[in-house]
């Protein structure tokens, strides 16, 4: 049988396992046949000290008209980091012209941790988002991204009726799934799932450290499994396993700027 065809877009990092650095290789390995559409390339992400950005949203409408000509479909779609609203129109032209339907839509919507907006963002682009992920199959935002973007204030301590009220509030907005990660309880960390109306927690020992670019990771291998054929549950405890196993595998003072994940993949 021919794998599954699935494309993926956001930035490229040349030196940095996140965004395209981490989906490619991971998708990949699970047997998915991972096309890329870089929206900008950067010499290295923005953990470095500085950092060189070649803006490629101009070049997107020629490579949707070589696509078109070439009768290219995809059979899903992962979207990480944008940054730009104009990106997002794009996005959204690119499922309607290149679905080989049906071919879910997963978003991570990457703009916002720990109750404040990465540097660059505005409201205006979180109400961008809030359009944007209607067309999700799956949603798997943070909690503080989950908060902006249903305009709910942050809470940094929290219990199960306010994070599934969120989730509730997410799903009001897309007829999809909703995966709101890095949930927290008793020292343990995961996702709260809502999907057909039913809430799970998939939850596992929280590790007591952080790293760049293990969101880009955990939705890279939770959407592998999912096109796989695994529940939604499954492929994320599939995910946060494999993250775990990558943090395990990093020492931070030697290796600051990403996880060492290459290592798992050959496991």
């Amino acid at each position: 049988m021919n794998p599954k065809r699935i494309l993926t877009i956001q930035d490229l990092s040349c030196v940095g396992q996140c965004s395209l650095t981490v989906a490619l290789p991971i998708l990949s390995r699970y047997g998915v046949e991972t096309c890329v559409l870089p929206t900008a390339i950067l010499s290295n992400h923005t953990q470095f000290k500085s950092w060189s950005y070649l803006d490629l949203t101009q070049e997107i409408p020629n490579i949707f008209n070589e696509w078109q000509n070439s009768g290219i479909k995809f059979d899903g779609f992962l979207l990480g980091y944008l940054g730009k609203k104009e990106l997002m129109n794009l996005a959204v032209e690119c499922f309607e012209r290149f679905s080989n339907k049906p071919a879910p839509v997963v978003i991570d919507p990457v703009f916002a941790d720990n109750g404040k907006l990465y540097s660059g963002f505005d409201l205006d682009y979180v109400r961008e988002m809030a359009r944007l992920v209607r067309h999700a199959d799956i949603i798997d935002p943070n909690i503080t991204e989950a908060c902006f973007i249903t305009d709910t204030p942050y809470r940094s301590q929290y219990d199960k009726a306010y994070v599934e009220t969120l989730a509730a509030k997410l799903a009001a907005l897309t007829d999809g799934a909703v995966v709101i990660t890095g949930v927290e309880f008793d020292g343990q960390i995961g996702e709260l799932v809502l999907q057909n109306g039913k809430f799970e927690y998939v939850m596992l020992p929280k590790l007591n450290a952080q790293y760049h670019g293990t969101g880009d990771i955990f939705s890279s291998v939770m959407t592998a499994r999912r096109l796989q054929g695994a529940s939604l549950a499954d492929s994320c405890l599939a995910a946060g396993k494999f993250v775990a196993d990558c943090m395990r595998g990093t020492n931070p003072t030697e290796h600051f700027y990403g996880v060492c994940f290459e290592p798992q993949l050959a496991k």
